[in-house]
C-alpha cells in the first residue's frame, strides 16, 4: 500500500502547497493524496501532478497518510521526491 511507500521514501514534502509547489519545480517523482480531503484542495495536487505528468495515488486517510508521515496531524498530499 502507499503508507508503505512513504514511509520508505528518502524525501518526502507534505502538504497541499509543498506538494504543489515540488511538481511546478520537476522535482516530484510520485503524488500521493488522501480522498478524505476536501476535494477542491485535493483537485489543485491532482490538476497539477496531471500537468507534470507525474503518477497520482489516492489513499482513504489523512490521518493514517500523516501517521505515515511520522506527524501528529493529518496530511491532504505527500509528493515523493526524485
Amino acid at each position: 500500500m502507499s503508507y508503505e511507500k512513504v514511509l520508505q521514501a528518502g524525501k518526502i514534502v507534505i502538504g497541499t502547497k509543498q506538494t504543489i509547489r515540488a511538481l511546478k519545480e520537476g522535482k516530484a517523482a510520485e503524488v500521493i493524496v488522501a480522498e478524505d480531503a476536501d476535494l477542491p484542495i485535493i483537485e489543485k495536487v491532482m490538476a497539477a501532478a496531471n500537468e507534470a505528468n507525474v503518477p497520482i495515488t489516492k489513499v482513504d486517510s489523512m490521518k493514517k497518510l500523516g501517521k505515515a508521515c511520522k506527524i501528529q496531524v493529518g496530511a491532504a498530499a505527500v509528493a515523493i521526491l526524485r
